[in-house]
């Protein structure tokens, strides 16, 4: 592994490069804030695809890409004599410093939940106006509702056990069953979503990471079925349900 001084020799270049870029480069001195956000959550995404491929080679890739949007974003800020980098260290520095007590201060944690119940508290005495304050709104729904689960269970909000978490989700089912108008049944069904999310994280499963594997296992499974049909001179199309289920089978095979 490299020394700090190789570490800040390396941020140093990128800085320099960045510079250089910014100046130089017809694409790169066109972007600005708004023009890097999709990219930047594109960015996100792969980085996401890595970690849940364990692969580490590809993860140490994107974790390069998301690291120049970074410093893109400082470097536009210092243009705009807002902030540069330093800033944003600096800045980064004072919160993690405040934020825990029990390392630079005299506060006590003993486990992590008690460091994630400081943090929040924290959070609030910094001028936040609610516990649910930092939870972005272009989320995508699961992460969400894990993230709001997970915030306001740092102020004690939280069922005592997964046993008390699925009984709400029993309890949500059976509302959904129940309703019959379409907008009302839509609201029920969010509901359960989120009564399911919560019982996942309770148990100590990521809901967002199960689905993302179960969607990568269906594609897979799918796409099998595809090269069967294939060789077998069938089109998926011209098939009933029931052989294509005997595809599928056939396909979940080839996973073992």
């Amino acid at each position: 592994m490299n020394t700090r001084e190789e570490k800040m020799e390396a941020f140093g270049r990128l800085l320099d490069i960045m510079d250089d870029l910014r100046e130089k480069c017809p694409w790169d001195r066109k972007q600005t804030l708004e023009s890097l956000r999709h990219l930047t959550l594109e960015e996100t995404y792969e980085l996401s695809d890595a970690i849940l491929n364990n692969d580490l080679l590809e993860i140490k890739k994107e974790i390069g890409d998301v690291l120049l949007h970074l410093v893109f974003y400082a470097k536009i800020g210092s243009e705009k004599e807002s902030f540069d980098i330093a800033d944003v260290i600096n800045s980064l520095n004072e919160k993690l410093i405040f934020r825990h007590p029990h390392i630079y201060g005299d506060a006590v944690a003993e486990d992590e939940e008690a460091v994630k119940q400081n943090w929040e508290k924290l959070k609030l005495k910094e001028g936040n106006k609610s516990v649910l304050e930092g939870v972005p709104k272009s989320l995508p729904p699961i992460i969400k509702a894990y993230r709001i689960q997970d915030k306001v269970k740092g102020i004690g909000f939280e069922f005592d056990s997964a046993e008390d978490a699925w009984a709400k989700v029993e309890e949500e089912l059976e509302e959904f069953h129940a309703e019959t108008e379409a907008d009302k049944k839509e609201q029920e069904l969010g509901d359960v979503f989120f009564s399911l999310i919560n019982y996942a994280r309770i148990s100590g499963l990521n809901a967002d990471t199960a689905l993302e594997r179960t969607n990568s296992k269906f594609i897979s499974r799918f796409q099998k079925m595809e090269e069967l049909a294939l060789s077998k001179n069938l089109s998926l199309a011209d098939l009933n349900l029931v052989e294509m289920d005997e595809l599928w089978e056939e396909a979940k095979v080839f996973e073992k």
